[in-house]
């Protein structure tokens, strides 16, 4: 009886992933739209190209058929490893989460990545962009659509905020196209929408970047402040004498940060 409960699970597992609301999951059926993602990609055929989050490899078909040397997945959920491991035989599968993995362990060289994005961590994945923006030079995918416009926003709009500014500082950003709820299974509550960031510096830059993450996240945490009065914990602001301590956060593009951590920089207190 446990041998053929066991071959119905295992049958089952072949065929279909169930979606698990604590992961976040919500399955792309349409593949039209994932031909259209997947062929945003701008990542060559020789270069090494990283799906997060593959759940039915249904991005993963078509990055298999653009004919990618070094293509991998990172994924966390033990049914849709099994099920990708019958569904792709070669495929090289890398099991646990994005956040957690080191990316240095398996890469020598730029990478581009891929995904539809878990909503429920998808700011945590930008971060972790972030983090190893050295690597990372390309990023293709579908996240909530109030966090991938958040990501594209300019200076001046209600969405622009720390995600806007410290992915802009590093990555041209372009919001591609919105994707509806009903192309997926389950259908989520919201609206989706595909972005691709492209990295736009490498090597060290000529500011104190660890600085610069401070000061970013410290201004927006109180944005509806004035710049000299949330920098307030980090600094006598009076010292300062400039017009960029009048204003408030999202009026600040990416280059007024940086000049704004330069000052703070010189009166920062010790």
């Amino acid at each position: 009886m446990l041998l053929l409960l066991l071959k119905a699970y295992f049958a089952f597992v072949m065929n279909f992933v169930r979606a698990k609301k604590g992961l976040g999951q919500h399955f792309l059926t349409d593949d039209n739209i994932a031909r259209k993602i997947t062929g945003a990609v701008k990542a060559c055929k020789d270069q090494a190209v990283l799906e997060v989050g593959p759940g039915m490899g249904v991005l993963t078909s078509h990055l298999i058929e653009r004919g990618y040397n070094d293509l991998r997945v990172v994924e966390i959920d033990r049914e849709a490893i099994e099920f990708l491991r019958n569904k792709f035989e070669k495929l090289n599968i890398i099991e646990g989460s994005f956040l957690d993995l080191q990316l240095e362990k398996y890469y020598d060289s730029e990478i581009s990545i891929i995904g539809n994005f878990p909503y429920n961590i998808s700011s945590q994945i930008m971060f972790r962009v972030l983090y190893y923006r050295d690597i990372i030079n390309e990023v293709t995918g579908m996240l909530q659509k109030e966090v991938a416009e958040r990501i594209c926003s300019p200076p001046g709009s209600k969405a622009y905020g720390i995600l806007s500014v410290l992915l802009q500082a590093y990555y041209s950003v372009e919001y591609l196209f919105s994707v509806p709820p009903n192309v997926f299974s389950p259908p989520p509550k919201v609206k989706s929408g595909v972005i691709r960031m492209e990295r736009i510096k490498t090597g060290k830059p000529g500011y104190n970047e660890k600085l610069f993450f401070s000061v970013v996240k410290s201004t927006f945490n109180q944005r509806r402040k004035i710049i000299s009065n949330s920098l307030k914990p980090l600094l006598d602001t009076s010292a300062i004498n400039d017009e960029l301590m009048g204003k408030r956060p999202e009026q600040l593009g990416v280059n007024d940060f940086i000049r704004l951590t330069g000052l703070v920089e010189r009166f920062i207190k010790k």
